[in-house]
């Protein structure tokens, strides 16, 4: 019978109030871990708190907006000071957006740097001493966009790039120190992102432009974040289509760029040529 290596593990999951962040919280409840849920919205956190502690684990709510230094630094001093270490950070805090960067205002991409790309910095930094020293594991829920860029999504793939750099320079800095740091990429998913992306002037699109029934399940998703955790992955790209990518950009870059813009082209209301 294989060992339950996440039993009793301090994790902390940003952006748990929906979609994968949800999905990663409960399958770590289900492990038996100590999990810290973190989202903006605390009717969500409060819902999901209660589903947590119905099945017997450990949980601690803490009300938090990635973008705001001070506030991931109370959720590592939180978590801290409730169940004394942290042993898991799952950075899957993030916001997406949909228009040309011809037309888009430079305060939608300042928010997207702000929430994906700080909101991973800040938590990272002050959870990394605490990391260290039991030799966890840091997680960066990203994206094929972070392997090549997406149309329309200059934002999106410019947070996701720093990302990549952040975590993977994070990683060879401790690679003495044995800190496990793996990116996840999946695929498209089923969550509100889409719904709650920006456009160009800042306001949130509303509608999705995928079938969100047919996409990936938030589930399958958090079920490969600890699958990747329990192996030790330094990257796990979860769809073929994300592989080919990644291996094709470098081989036939341009390839890739014109079979993004026709994908990206026949979305819904796509701000496309």
């Amino acid at each position: 019978m294989r060992r339950n290596v996440f039993r009793d593990k301090v994790v902390i999951v940003t952006g748990a109030s929906s979609g994968i962040g949800r999905a990663t919280a409960l399958e770590f409840a289900r492990n038996a871990s100590k999990v810290v849920i973190a989202a903006r919205n605390a009717e969500r956190l409060s819902s999901l708190e209660q589903e947590i502690t119905g099945m017997g684990a450990e949980t601690l709510v803490c009300v938090t907006d990635v973008s705001k230094e001070e506030d991931c630094r109370r959720l590592i001093e939180k978590t801290v000071e409730r169940f004394g270490t942290v042993h898991i950070l799952i950075n899957n805090a993030g916001i997406s957006m949909r228009a040309l960067f011809d037309d888009v205002e430079i305060s939608v991409l300042k928010r997207l740097m702000d929430v994906n790309f700080w909101g991973t910095v800040y938590c990272t930094k002050y959870a990394l001493p605490h990391l260290v020293a039991n030799r966890g594991s840091i997680v960066g829920v990203s994206s094929t966009a972070g392997f090549h860029g997406l149309p329309g999504r200059t934002g999106y793939s410019a947070s996701k790039f720093a990302i990549h750099g952040f975590l993977e320079t994070v990683r060879i800095e401790n690679l003495r120190e044995k800190l496990h740091v793996m990116i996840i990429a999946p695929g498209f998913t089923t969550s509100e992102v889409r719904r709650h992306a920006l456009l160009a002037d800042g306001t949130e699109q509303g509608n999705s432009p995928r079938p969100e029934k047919k996409l990936m399940s938030a589930e399958h998703v958090a079920r490969w974040i600890l699958k990747g955790i329990r192996k030790k992955k330094r990257n796990k790209i979860m769809t073929w289509a994300g592989r080919f990518t990644a291996l094709l950009q470098r081989v036939v870059p341009a390839l890739v760029d014109y079979a993004y813009y026709l994908e990206m082209k026949r979305e819904p209301n796509s701000p496309l040529k």
